[in-house]
């Protein structure tokens, strides 16, 4: 099934798609000249992970989030919360890379989660082709470093096939067939990518905001990843990033896509739901700068109180850190600062954080 992009009703997308590019572009201003744009960049991660659960229809708390991303989680991590984290890895791992990597062929595999093919090799040819690692360069004759006893057993019986002449015996490969009880036999994932792809090929010379709402309500339709249909819409705001309305952050779509109402977001007409999802990067990026000039207020606010600090006091690396998470606790303080967890209570006490707990055991505080 091919997403035909058909005759495109331009006249009514033309308001909608400037509004939409207007907004990303004020925000993308904003966020390359200002102070704080690495906190911001943060918040927004965390932020835009949890929107993508509620998206789905599934709810996530920021500060579980927060605080399963630094180890620190106070009860067992939900499957839904193990998801989260995922999108907000996948966020980072995208910004950190080049603005084409995510929508190139290498790109796409890494973050699928697909390894490369391996082939069938002779026997003498694999200990060539694959690097020796530290480990085993530094074991001595004897010894097993970095290996188990079933990769002994591998080696000894490739050994003996070498020693008795058997040169074309095949090696160890690792295998791409997916399990049948977790994937659809009938759902071609790459056959569904390959169609997708044909869509921002056939989008070239429209608006890139308008090209973005077409790949996104083209995955939704073709539904290409059976397991991850979240991906899609970090390759858009990364699309976005690519062509320049983002140029300097990831958009936070799902942000956006949670202010719009689910049956408008689902209408069956086309047209409806391209108009929503161009509200949806409005609303978003609207909602970014209005977070964007509470952080710097707060900011500004916090900072009075570092007046006449000693050089060495840690207040200053407490304020960054506050502003990068939506929510600190004591642990978390004390392991970003190095301080002990008295110290952290003394820091967060002097700065004079709003708590959001209320409890004696385990305590948490945020700005806003």
């Amino acid at each position: 099934m091919r997403y035909d992009i058909g005759k495109l009703d331009l006249p009514a997308l033309l308001l909608p798609c400037c509004r939409a590019g207007e907004a990303l572009a004020r925000l993308d201003e904003r966020v390359l000249r200002s102070t704080i744009r690495d906190g911001f960049l943060g918040r927004q991660d965390f932020h835009d992970a949890v929107a993508s659960l509620w998206v789905d229809g599934e709810l996530v708390h920021v500060e579980d989030l927060v605080l399963h991303d630094a180890r620190m989680d106070v009860r067992t991590p939900t499957h839904e919360l193990t998801i989260a984290h995922s999108v907000l890895r996948v966020r980072r791992q995208i910004f950190e890379q080049p603005p084409p990597w995510a929508l190139s062929a290498a790109g796409l595999a890494r973050l699928r989660g697909r390894a490369p093919e391996t082939k069938m090799l002779p026997v003498g040819a694999e200990d060539a082709a694959e690097p020796v690692s530290a480990d085993e360069e530094a074991a001595e004759p004897g010894e097993t470093a970095g290996m188990d006893f079933t990769e002994i057993d591998a080696l000894i019986a490739r050994s003996s096939a070498v020693l008795d002449g058997v040169a074309t015996a095949p090696v160890r490969q690792r295998t791409t067939e997916r399990d049948p009880l977790v994937y659809d036999a009938d759902w071609d994932e790459d056959e569904r990518l390959a169609e997708w792809r044909l869509v921002l090929k056939d989008t070239e010379g429209l608006p890139p905001v308008l090209r973005a709402a077409l790949l996104l309500d083209a995955w939704n339709t073709l539904q290409v990843l059976q397991h991850v249909p979240w991906l899609g819409r970090q390759l858009v705001a990364s699309f976005l990033r690519q062509e320049g309305p983002a140029g300097a952050h990831l958009a936070a779509v799902n942000s956006g896509l949670r202010a719009v109402p689910r049956e408008r977001r689902h209408a069956r007409d086309r047209l409806s739901r391209l108009i929503a999802v161009l509200e949806a990067f409005e609303l978003g990026a609207t909602q970014g700068l209005k977070t964007h000039d509470r952080l710097v207020l707060a900011r500004l606010q916090l900072e009075r109180r570092l007046v006449k600090k000693r050089a060495n006091s840690r207040l200053p690396q407490l304020l960054d850190l506050v502003i990068a998470r939506p929510v600190v606790s004591a642990g978390i303080i004390a392991r970003e600062l190095g301080v002990t967890i008295q110290g952290a209570l003394g820091l967060a006490s002097e700065l004079q954080l709003r708590e959001i707990t209320g409890r004696e055991r385990f305590r948490a505080w945020s700005i806003l």
